[in-house]
């Protein structure tokens, strides 16, 4: 399987985190000061460990991002959308 297909691409739009898989975008609120994300530090099943820069700060903050309570919110079934994602 090309590895593109298992890639999942996290972003955001003004205050908002995007993450899209396949045919999927979830997006949810961010930290009102987000200005965009740096760079992925690790992907662990849903888990997400980030550098972000923020309007109030020079430098960039590592923060976390828990997809499971968005996945259960939407009552998303986690098995079937996380396993494929090998990389973000």
């Amino acid at each position: 399987m090309n590895s593109l297909q298992n890639t999942a691409y996290l972003s955001n739009d003004g205050h908002y985190t995007i993450f899209c898989f396949g045919k999927t975008r979830l997006k949810f609120i961010a930290p009102y000061s987000l200005e965009y994300y740096t760079k992925v530090v690790e992907w662990d099943y849903g888990y997400i460990v980030v550098m972000a820069k923020y309007t109030h700060n020079q430098v960039e903050i590592e923060e976390y991002i828990d997809l499971l309570p968005v996945l259960d919110d939407l009552q998303m079934e986690r098995d079937a959308f996380l396993k494929p994602i090998k990389a973000v």
